[in-house]
């Protein structure tokens, strides 16, 4: 089941993040690192006994805080900036990150990503190492790398990589938090059988940059390719992007349909032969019946909608060319209380 969504943080919330926060930055006057952790996400692991250990042996001042709905990552990064931070990093999935991603745009705090997810596409495209302890090692380097992280925003919800409407949406939504806890990605394979049998075909009237389509089909997926690492985009005509979004449609369901959508969601690709493309910066998309949406593996309500991508951007810690776990960890000794 999803989070419940907030447009806003609670005053309870405000009041113990401000306490805590304080606190930290009295202890000490080292740079104080902020964990924002989901605590809904993830297998049983010792998740929190790994970030201590790599960050104490890093000599970093670091606190932690905890996640309850949708947003609230958005408004503790925020928050967590204005009483001091020096960085923040988040533990979570795809729509954890993304949350955590958008309330620190334009400010320049680094943000580093512990994947505590199912797919962690965002971090996988980053090459952030999917183990805990590697990716709090590269959190904890002295000068971390960074890129510019550029967000899309679809009827005011950010999104980092993918808006999937219709159909696509009908998977995200059927893998619930407790089959992708017991089941992992088959939790995905699973809803997918379920979304296909006997998809509704609609209409989509999308004005692109002002130009209006109106095709039929079961599905529309809308990609922020800046943040996608994919080798079928080699195919797409290159073009400078200055916010340009990729459009797909799905128009029916076969066999070879289907497995282009299952591709893209495993980042693997789309086939350009069977999907009709478009590209635009100002998008708006209504559909004959209200079709479900999702980003980035939150569901965001259904159609009418609008995207854009924002003009500000979040800088995010990646691993430096040529990184290799383990030679410039804050530490390359195991925890003896740890099972690999």
């Amino acid at each position: 089941m999803n989070r419940r969504l907030k447009s806003y943080p609670s005053v309870n919330l405000v009041r113990r993040l401000s306490g805590n926060l304080l606190g930290a930055w009295r202890r000490s006057n080292k740079q104080l690192t902020v964990v924002i952790m989901n605590p809904a996400v993830g297998q049983e692991r010792p998740v929190l006994k790994t970030i201590n250990h790599v960050f104490q042996a890093a000599g970093m001042d670091w606190d932690i805080l905890l996640t309850k709905h949708t947003r609230d990552g958005h408004w503790l990064a925020q928050k967590s900036v204005m009483l001091g931070a020096k960085t923040i990093a988040v533990y979570g999935g795809d729509g954890t990150v993304t949350d955590v991603a958008s309330g620190l745009l334009g400010s320049h705090i680094p943000l580093g990503i512990i994947p505590g997810g199912t797919t962690n596409m965002i971090a996988t495209t980053l090459g952030i190492p999917r183990d805990t302890q590697q990716a709090c090692n590269l959190i904890a380097q002295p000068n971390p790398l960074t890129r510019k992280l550029y967000l899309g925003q679809v009827n005011h919800n950010p999104f980092v990589q993918m808006v999937g409407i219709g159909m696509e949406a009908r998977i995200i939504e059927g893998a619930d938090r407790e089959a992708k806890d017991r089941l992992g990605l088959l939790a995905y394979g699973l809803a997918a059988l379920n979304a296909l049998n006997n998809p509704p075909v609609t209409n989509y009237h999308m004005v692109l940059d002002g130009e209006s389509v109106d095709v039929e089909g079961v599905s529309c997926l809308i990609l922020n390719v800046d943040n996608l690492n994919i080798p079928f985009l080699s195919s797409i005509p290159p073009h400078p992007r200055n916010g340009l979004l990729d459009i797909f449609l799905v128009r029916k369901i076969d066999l070879r349909s289907f497995i282009s959508v299952a591709a893209t969601m495993v980042g693997a690709g789309i086939d350009l032969e069977i999907l009709p493309h478009w590209q635009a910066r100002q998008i708006t998309i209504a559909t004959d019946s209200p079709q479900p949406v999702q980003g980035d593996g939150e569901m965001l309500g259904q159609t009418p909608i609008s995207v854009k991508v924002v003009s500000q951007y979040t800088s995010v810690i990646i691993p430096p060319l040529g990184y290799q776990p383990g030679l410039m960890d804050a530490t390359s000794m195991p925890d003896p209380d740890l099972t690999p």
